[in-house]
């Protein structure tokens, strides 16, 4: 799934004019990346939760010629899926 279709079900759904709806979707992940940009956690219920993690220093190898390259420490984005993510696991879809 691209973004576009993030836009075309929220058409699909409200209604709206295409404008409206991707200025719609844009807003909310722009909104999404200034949070996690300042460090915050986003937890979307039933869905899951987005947080920055400190990422460690560690030693990484190139894959082409095999040498040793230092990996600089950094943030991270993690992603926790909620409880009803987990059940399309059992094959099981939640009701939307």
């Amino acid at each position: 799934m691209i973004k576009q279709d993030i836009v075309h079900h929220v058409i699909e759904r409200t209604g709206l004019p295409r404008t409206k709806a991707e200025a719609a979707v844009d807003t909310v992940f722009e909104g999404l990346k200034e949070a996690l940009a300042a460090g915050e956690r986003i937890e979307l219920r039933g869905f899951g939760v987005f947080s920055v993690r400190a990422r460690k220093t560690g030693i990484g190898r190139n894959p082409r010629t095999g040498t040793e390259v230092s990996i600089t420490p950094g943030k991270a984005v993690r992603f926790k899926p909620g409880k009803e993510l987990h059940t399309l696991d059992s094959g099981t879809a939640p009701s939307a």
